[in-house]
């Protein structure tokens, strides 16, 4: 796991202190934020918001970033939470709400891109999530790169 703080600022966020915002919002936000992060660590963004349907049944499955770097492809998770000075030391990370099922509906939707690409499913890949942490009153972000989940 890798960490690191950034100011909202360097990525374009623009709330004024204090201010809410809703989740759809957030979420991007946080993607934002996360597609930075990896641009910095020399990823190459291959795809954004990938969603697909699933053969069978309704679900449908969605990968927030698609990245590569050294010849391996991450399909990365992204979740994002607010915090206020009070809540500074919340032990609730964002990572936790990527359960089982979600692991699930992830690896399904990777290996549909792989296959809509042509790309064998015996290439290096792996499952990442980015978490976030945003503090909208010091307009700061605390970031966890949690590789090959």
């Amino acid at each position: 796991m890798v960490e690191r703080r950034v100011r909202i600022a360097e990525i374009g966020g623009s709330n004024p202190p204090g201010s809410t915002m809703t989740s759809k919002q957030l979420g991007s936000l946080g993607e934002k934020i996360a597609a930075n992060y990896l641009k910095k660590k020399d990823y190459q963004i291959l795809d954004r918001n990938y969603s697909d349907k699933f053969l069978f049944g309704p679900q449908r499955g969605e990968v927030d970033l698609i990245a590569k770097k050294n010849r391996t492809i991450s399909f990365i998770e992204v979740k994002t939470l607010t915090q206020n000075e009070r809540e500074q030391f919340s032990p609730f990370s964002p990572e936790m709400k990527v359960n089982f099922q979600k692991q699930k509906k992830i690896i399904k939707t990777a290996e549909n891109w792989l296959r809509e690409r042509k790309i064998p499913l015996n290439i290096k890949w792996q499952i990442d999530i980015i978490s976030i942490k945003i503090n909208l009153n010091s307009k700061k972000a605390k970031i966890r790169h949690f590789k090959n989940v």
